[in-house]
């Protein structure tokens, strides 16, 4: 019997895929992958790496090909990676003494640093997925697919690195992600997840109208306890910016600035919030609206950075709030505070 197996399925993914096995093969049992239809030399490069290639009709459901790849394994533990991903660091925590033979009562939970250059969200954005999976476990969701089977997660030091968003990678899957979230919608209504996951579609994406519209139907939907909650309030605040509808972006934002007290990301939105604000009325500015963004980036470098919440952004709690008060005081044409703060983003950058 297998300890821990790493599974995969892929696609088209050539140019990444010995990168995410070469991560993981010193930590793993067995790698599986699982081809879905390639038609470049994923399967060969796989197999050159070690992998046991198998292969699958693809029928525009993810859940259906994650299940049919766990249902290689024999292993008391699967590892699941995308292509577009790889191991960083961490990788003690797939040893024995805590992913024990036999299995466990849990899923191992693990940060996902998700890599950006779309304009107005640079760096890496973090999230917290269940990617350890006690043999059992399968999958729900055509799209953004859940593993099932097990309540409890337990959070792992195993840290995954992402490329999947970069502008290249996502005029590659955009589209088919888009269709398949359509697709789930027409059967799921309200599953506020859905409605979430169509709205970050659009806005990495350039299209703020539409994501403000999903995001509005995700927040109309979801409870309030959530697990993805922070990263909709933040996209949502984003999103109703940049659409233009700074009515609803600042009603929003004193519902919720109770809830995201030590939130960076909250903070740091809010502030640009009130300078977009300022700008629209410019009567209001220096009393009242550009006092509040000021304070608002001074309170995400209070808060410093927050690595456990969902969908924070690296630099949120650092380099980008002193950024934001370096251009924000030379604006003001007060050179001193100026460089005071052109230093400190400087030096946090270096830390981030």
């Amino acid at each position: 019997m297998t300890r821990l197996a790493l599974v995969m399925i892929v696609r088209d993914e050539a140019t990444a895929i010995a990168r995410a096995l070469r991560s993981a093969r010193d930590h793993v049992d067995r790698m599986i992958v699982l081809d879905t239809g390639s038609i470049d030399e994923t399967p060969q490069i796989a197999a050159a790496e070690g992998a046991e290639v198998h292969h699958f009709a693809w029928v525009d459901d993810f859940a259906a090909a994650r299940n049919a790849s766990l249902a290689l394994s024999d292993a008391d533990w699967n590892l699941v990676l995308d292509a577009d991903e790889w191991i960083e660091d961490g990788a003690e925590s797939l040893a024995a003494s805590v992913l024990p033979p036999g299995g466990g009562g849990f899923m191992g939970v693990v940060r996902r640093d998700n890599l950006m250059d779309h304009p107005g969200a640079e760096g890496a954005a973090l999230t917290w997925i269940p990617r350890v999976l006690p043999r059992g476990v399968r999958y729900e969701g055509r799209i953004h697919e859940q593993p099932v089977g097990v309540g409890r997660g337990a959070p792992l030091a195993l840290r995954l690195m992402h490329d999947g968003f970069t502008s290249e990678n996502l005029q590659r899957k955009g589209d088919r992600n888009e269709a398949l979230l359509m697709l789930e919608l027409q059967s799921a209504p309200d599953d506020p997840y859905l409605w979430f996951q169509l709205g970050k579609e659009h806005q990495v994406r350039g299209r703020p109208p539409q994501a403000a519209l999903c995001f509005t139907e995700a927040l109309r939907l979801a409870p309030l306890d959530v697990p993805y909650r922070h990263a909709l309030v933040i996209r949502a605040l984003t999103a109703f910016k940049t659409a233009g509808r700074l009515g609803e972006a600042m009603t929003l934002a004193d519902a919720e600035v109770a809830n995201w007290m030590n939130s960076p990301d909250f903070w740091f939105v809010l502030g640009d919030l009130y300078l977009e604000c300022a700008s629209h009325e410019p009567e209001r500015a220096l009393t009242e609206l550009l006092p509040i963004a000021e304070s608002a980036w001074k309170r995400c470098l209070e808060i410093g950075e927050q690595p456990q919440l969902d969908g924070t952004v690296v630099g949120r709690g650092g380099y980008m709030a002193a950024h934001n008060l370096a251009v924000f005081y030379e604006t003001l044409r007060k050179p001193q505070e100026a460089a005071k703060y052109q230093a400190l983003a400087a030096a946090l950058r270096g830390k981030a």
